[in-house]
């Protein structure tokens, strides 16, 4: 009798993958460390907190492109402070929230990390994020304007705080993760405006 044979990956195929995807990391930062002379820094490590950290702040934007305003309900419910400015903004969602930390969950078990490290690190950038959004509607700037620095450092500042203990990130790698985040986000966000992603180039 003949027929077609289906091999099902079990457990062990699963942790052979995730293996060979840290061996790739590893490898791919070694590689950098010796072209840039940053033999202190450790790149693999900060690689994957830079990259949570990009699926993350990189999910509600997507979301927004893909969705537009379905279920796009404002995270602060159009709340005024005493200053008569909205508590975060409307473009500050639950959609946004909600599926960011799961993205970022689901990108950290593809990484062969905990799901939990991903959902920190995923729950860590939003606050961050909505660290930046109440700062800038105090100091009377409107939703979606332009802030460097603030629109950039807590929103991965944070995360990689978070996450510093599971990682073994240092001082260090925070800091160079931090600037590596602010210039990679400033080129990208350009990037996805002339793609019509984002709908400013910030």
């Amino acid at each position: 009798m003949s027929g077609t044979h289906r091999i099902h990956a079990g457990p062990l195929d699963c942790d052979l993958a995730q293996e060979r995807s840290k061996l790739r990391l590893v490898v791919v930062s070694k590689c950098f460390s010796g072209l840039l002379g940053m033999e202190n820094v450790h790149l693999t490590q900060l690689f994957q907190g830079l990259l949570l950290a990009a699926v993350a702040n990189g999910t509600p934007i997507l979301t927004k492109w893909v969705l537009g305003d379905r279920w796009a309900q404002s995270l602060d419910g159009g709340v005024l402070l005493w200053d008569g400015a909205p508590l975060l903004g409307r473009s500050k969602t639950i959609r946004g929230l909600v599926l960011a930390v799961v993205m970022t969950a689901l990108a950290s078990s593809l990484m062969g990390l905990q799901l939990t490290t991903g959902a920190i690190a995923g729950a860590a950038a939003m606050v961050g994020d909505l660290i930046s959004s109440f700062t800038k509607r105090r100091l009377g700037l409107p939703p979606s304007s332009r802030a460097p620095g603030l629109d950039q450092i807590p929103e991965v500042f944070l995360p990689l705080v978070t996450i510093a203990g599971r990682l073994g990130l240092s001082v260090v790698d925070i800091t160079v993760g931090v600037v590596v985040f602010w210039i990679g986000e400033m080129i990208l966000s350009r990037l996805l405006f002339a793609m019509k992603i984002r709908d400013r180039p910030y």
